[in-house]
């Protein structure tokens, strides 16, 4: 499994240390109790605390009460819209934008065949640069791509099925005016790792990640570069 690349932004390159691990570890998963941020850095719930309060006072988190079991409430917590905002968002209102002036001038599957052909593009690109490579090193160029991209991207392996996890959409603004982009992506995603990528997660839809699964049997066999004339 591979650790999600984490784009650094300014905001997030001033909060070094276990503060900063604390805001990606409720990036990938929120929301997170105290203890449970602590069992994952191997320090103790009260050192975890310490930092809560001063990500709190910050803007950066905060908290509810859950019942989780029989036991008493517990606190858990979560990234507010300032905490999300450290987290790069490459595609934002300038992008709509230009969208919603594609749309129109030249109609909503115009847009659909922008983000087709940009997506189709880059799958190019990603085959040309691997040439005759295994499954495996196909999906870590996949996901290497989308960390550039801005999404946090990481994967696993585990009886017989990879999935690949996207914990920050940098996208959210458009995908929320424009679904195409989703549908391209997932299409992205067949056209180089096989027809059998399916969607689990949304973030659109309110989930901590986008992840996509396939089986391995349903897996595209090694891919030759393209030539010359396809790249």
């Amino acid at each position: 499994m591979t650790e999600p690349t984490i784009p650094i932004t300014a905001g997030l390159s001033a909060l070094k240390g276990l503060r900063g691990q604390i805001l990606i570890e409720l990036k990938k998963d929120q929301p997170l109790t105290a203890q449970e941020l602590a069992d994952r850095h191997g320090v103790t719930a009260n050192a975890i605390r310490r930092h809560l309060k001063e990500l709190e006072a910050e803007d950066l988190i905060e908290y509810a009460r859950e019942q989780r079991g029989q036991g008493a409430p517990t606190y858990a917590y979560k990234l507010t819209d300032h905490g999300e905002s450290l987290f790069p968002k490459r595609y934002d209102k300038t992008l709509t934008a230009v969208l919603d002036f594609l749309e129109q001038r030249a109609g909503r599957a115009e847009v659909r065949r922008f983000f087709d052909q940009r997506f189709r593009r880059q799958a190019e690109e990603i085959l040309a640069g691997l040439g005759e490579v295994d499954l495996e090193t196909r999906v870590a160029a996949v996901v290497e791509y989308l960390s550039r991209e801005g999404f946090m991207a990481e994967w696993s392996k585990d009886s017989g099925e990879i999935k690949i996890a996207e914990h920050n959409c940098a996208m959210h603004v458009v995908a929320e005016r424009f679904p195409e982009v989703c549908d391209s992506e997932l299409q992205f995603l067949q056209d180089l790792l096989g027809p059998g990528v399916e969607r689990q997660q949304h973030i659109v839809s309110g989930c901590n990640s986008c992840e996509y699964a396939f089986n391995l049997l349903d897996a595209i066999g090694p891919r030759p570069a393209a030539s010359p004339e396809q790249a």
